[in-house]
């Protein structure tokens, strides 16, 4: 009884490529015991165990396993990496599972692998595919080495992004980091990512676009900015830097890098100069394939460029300058989110910020920081909301208040109260247009004669594309323009519209830049008494043209008419 099969199989079955070479008498359990502990202490694939003790050569398991399964084999080396197929298998499944989708033909896909029992490989590629799954077997140590080669060509496109060495720097304040984040900083520190983000985070800057989208789909990774309105894609790099792209944009934003399956905001800081420094607020969002990354940025000098760099006709701009001016009363700026409401609003504090008077903002978040002016961030988390900021900004003596945005009536009530007691308040709505924001009040719950003795303004706005300097003269009927909204005296032939042409500063859209379209609309005694009367958005707008109020339509023609830009962008962004 001393003697002992050496072919016994163990007290706990062993399973997949171990068990078929023991079946098969490849190998007996004491030489597969040491690559079986080497594989567990290591944490292993055994496959790659087995060929380092020596318990087989890769090139006869790669026979054994063909001829066991009965698949074909092939010479990996035979093949170019440059002719397999792209976008086939996701690369970050074909280095977990160490196979190369090799060729795909109909309905088929062939995929090269070195052990055929991992059939939790085969079923992913299956599954992420919809293809058949077409095994072809090749030697372990020449698979791991097209694997590393594949490795590096994608570091090399992904350089080949970046271009030259570039180092930017973050500003200290919106750097801090937890351990676990210092790990994930480490981690990506002296890989291409790194530089990868800074030359987006440069190359969004110089193109003057106003958000970035960091976007993971199943085949595909997709960044993108937008430019003057519109989304422009960027790059593609390789699917495999997504994760580790957004954990570094977490670890600048002070996000949560572990938490990847709810939203999270945070902010970071991009240090231009030492005078100079822009502003990112980072919004990460969990999708099927990973996590969309959204980053606005936020240029604190577009609020110092001034109230005619706005876009507003001269007789608007009196109006609007007079309203700002006075020393209570509510101006209320509308329009969809995108629109520019708070560099209007920025602007409009930056014109009346003097020593002598005493501002208070709440926003969520603050978006840009001006010098001189308190401004509060808003933590629903903590309590700190519109309402309680509000009530406590009533106590510190303020000249000027301006909320972010009126969400409910508990704000609005608060912030009307705050213009009928002797406070300038400056808020935004979403609503479509000037006379309807005054019935959206009265349908959040406002009273009608508070809204009437405190309401002085109102402003709605568009943003719409400014042509370029390439830009040309273009033939357009009369009808056309009359149906858009041209008055017949206007086309006096002293003037023609102007279309886009494409030039390289303008990258060949034809358009570089935007200008706001604007509807200002100051509270008379007649809308007063429609507004006491509970009428309709419609009385207000008919009054309101009655007193040469311009609608948004109108003022977009002016700009047509101005050769600012053209009528098809007006007619896109406006109601007739």
């Amino acid at each position: 009884m001393a003697e002992v099969l050496t072919n016994q199989a163990p007290a706990n079955p062993i399973s997949g490529l171990a068990r078929a070479l023991l079946q098969a008498n490849r190998l007996t359990m004491a030489q597969l015991d040491p690559a079986i502990k080497k594989s567990q202490i290591e944490k292993t694939p055994l496959i790659d165990s087995l060929i380092q003790t020596g318990c087989i050569k890769p090139r006869d398991l790669a026979v054994f396993c063909s001829e066991t399964f009965g698949y074909s084999m092939m010479d990996i080396d035979a093949f170019s990496p440059g002719s397999f197929p792209d976008k086939v298998v996701d690369a970050k499944l074909m280095h977990a599972q160490r196979i190369i989708a090799l060729a795909k033909r109909g309905n088929k896909v062939s995929i090269a692998i070195s052990d055929p029992t991992n059939i939790q490989a085969l079923e992913q590629v299956k599954f992420q595919t919809e293809l058949i799954v077409e095994p072809i077997i090749v030697q372990h140590d020449l698979l791991v080495k097209l694997l590393e080669k594949l490795a590096k060509s994608s570091e090399q496109n992904l350089n080949e992004l970046i271009g030259d060495e570039m180092d930017i720097d973050f500003g200290e304040a919106d750097t801090g980091q937890s351990a676990a984040a210092e790990a994930a900083s480490n981690e990506v520190d002296d890989a291409p990512v790194v530089r990868f983000l800074n030359k987006i985070l440069l190359d969004s800057i110089n193109m003057g676009a106003s958000d970035l989208h960091f976007e993971p789909f199943e085949k595909f990774y997709r960044i993108r900015f937008r430019v003057d309105g519109e989304l422009r894609e960027i790059a593609q790099p390789p699917s495999a830097i997504k994760e580790k792209l957004v954990s570094r944009i977490k670890v600048l934003s002070r996000l949560d890098i572990s938490e990847k399956r709810v939203p999270q905001d945070g902010r970071m800081k991009l240090m231009m100069s030492q005078t100079r420094a822009i502003d990112f607020r980072v919004s990460t969002l969990p999708t099927l394939f990973g996590e969309k990354v959204v980053m606005r940025i936020l240029d604190g000098s577009q609020a110092q460029m001034g109230i005619d760099a706005l876009g507003y006709d001269p007789d608007q701009k009196e109006i609007l300058l007079n309203a700002i001016q006075r020393p209570y009363g509510m101006v209320l700026v509308t329009g969809p989110t995108g629109s520019g409401k708070t560099v209007s609003l920025y602007t409009c504090l930056n014109v009346i910020n003097k020593p002598g008077i005493n501002i208070s903002t709440a926003e969520d978040p603050a978006e840009i920081n001006l010098p001189g002016v308190n401004q509060v961030n808003i933590n629903d988390r903590a309590g700190l909301t519109f309402p309680v900021a509000l009530k406590s900004f009533l106590r510190q003596d303020p000249d000027v208040i301006m909320v972010g945005e009126i969400r409910d009536l508990e704000t609005a009530d608060i912030a009307i109260k705050a213009a009928q007691t002797g406070h300038m308040v400056f808020s935004t709505l979403h609503t479509n247009d000037a006379p309807s924001t005054l019935t959206r009040l009265m349908n959040m719950g406002v009273a009608p004669f508070n809204i009437a003795s405190s309401v002085i303004l109102i402003t709605a706005q568009r943003l719409t594309r400014r042509l370029c300097t390439c830009k040309k003269p273009v033939d357009i009927a009369d009808q056309v323009l009359i149906e858009a909204g041209f008055e017949e005296s206007m086309l006096d032939g002293t003037w023609r519209p102007y279309g886009p042409v494409g030039c390289e500063r303008c990258s060949g859209s034809g358009y570089k830049g935007r200008v706001g379209i604007y509807q200002l609309m100051p509270i008379s005694e007649e809308i007063e008494r429609i507004i006491l009367a509970h009428g309709s958005a419609l009385e207000i707008e008919k009054q309101a043209k009655n007193e040469g109020v311009k609608t948004l339509r109108e003022s977009g023609l002016m700009k047509v008419k101005q050769g600012l830009t053209s009528l098809e962008e007006v007619l896109g962004c406006t109601n007739a």
